[in-house]
């Protein structure tokens, strides 16, 4: 048995906490959080767990081999050093840190310790954004051209940080991911309008070193719920919409090809065909998350969005922040 402690319970946090109380091979030993009435209502949920504010109860714990780290991301990094360096494998919400050099220090501080650091990119476990994995890696779309995401909705607005940080993690992650590639410059745009210096909206580019682009529009003041995700290849063009109940992914055989007339000349044919919907395997993604934190620390392997992921998902939002603060200008990486 795997002893397991949350820290942090909140909107999001308890979410974390039913699934590892779920699974087997878990033993739930702590619920940890500041608010009182946090603690009340998981005292209540989980009579079994021992329920505290107290962050060293739970690392001085022998018992306690992993922690959940699902505080606000301003926390994560000093609680994910303490827990690393208490000898715990970590797993911590997105972002991994607020800036490279801390995510660095994690990832070579696991390293060194050999322990597991995994980072919370939920999409990359949704059976959704895997079935497009597959498709790009048997040739299924043809030759990758560009990837674009909207992630957009009216609120919820915050404060602490600015809806390229808190939305763009998502897309940053499944493009990299998708392409198993970092970017090599970032550009965002972007504009404040209810809070100074919080970015309400975001457009950024992403450019990848073999000519890829992917595109990123995350706001919390928009008219639409859109979590979609759209990839463009050269035979076929992929679908992925996240709120849709059951069609998450459209197949569309669609394309342009390029003749030469003759040695002067080229004409472009359009090409339209069927739309296929297939049969994604049902699962949800935040426990199979979850289940993957737990294996990889009882089979000693890396974990599919471990340090060095968070770390460059990490590395493309700072460069889309200095990009905003420069009006849009590329920056590398």
């Amino acid at each position: 048995m795997i002893g397991v402690a949350v820290v942090g319970a909140g909107n999001w946090g308890k979410n974390l906490v039913r699934n590892f109380a779920g699974l087997a091979d878990v033993e739930l030993k702590y619920v940890c959080d500041v608010s009182e009435k946090i603690r009340r209502t998981m005292s209540g949920l989980y009579p079994q767990v021992q329920v505290t504010d107290n962050f060293r109860q739970v690392l001085d714990d022998a018992s306690v081999q992993a922690v959940v780290v699902a505080v606000d991301a301003p926390q994560h990094f000093d609680l994910a050093r303490s827990s690393l360096e208490a000898g715990k494998h970590t797993f911590v919400e997105k972002p991994l840190t607020l800036s490279s050099a801390d995510s660095r220090q994690l990832v070579e501080m696991a390293a060194a310790k050999r322990l597991n650091l995994m980072v919370g990119h939920l999409l990359e476990y949704h059976p959704a954004v895997n079935y497009m994995k597959e498709m790009i890696a048997k040739a299924q779309v043809g030759r990758v051209l560009y990837l674009y995401f909207q992630r957009v909705n009216l609120g919820v607005v915050r404060k602490d940080e600015d809806a390229w940080w808190s939305l763009g993690p998502h897309d940053v992650s499944v493009a990299c991911y998708l392409f198993d590639a970092e970017p090599v410059a970032v550009s965002a745009s972007g504009h404040a309008y209810l809070q100074k210096g919080v970015q309400d909206v975001v457009f950024a580019n992403l450019k990848f070193s073999d000519g890829k682009m992917a595109h990123i529009h995350v706001s919390w003041l928009d008219p639409h719920k859109i979590r979609k995700a759209t990839l463009v290849g050269s035979r076929k063009m992929v679908v992925f919409d996240d709120t849709e109940a059951t069609e998450k992914i459209r197949i569309y055989d669609k394309g342009a090809v390029v003749k030469s007339v003759d040695s002067y000349v080229e004409a472009v044919t359009l090409r339209t065909g069927d739309i296929l919907i297939p049969e994604i395997p049902a699962g949800e993604p935040l426990k199979t998350e979850c289940r993957h934190f737990i294996d990889s620390i009882i089979k000693g392997s890396r974990p599919r969005s471990d340090g060095a992921d968070g770390l460059r998902v990490v590395k493309v939002l700072e460069a889309g922040s200095r990009s905003l603060g420069r009006g849009g200008e590329p920056v590398k990486l």
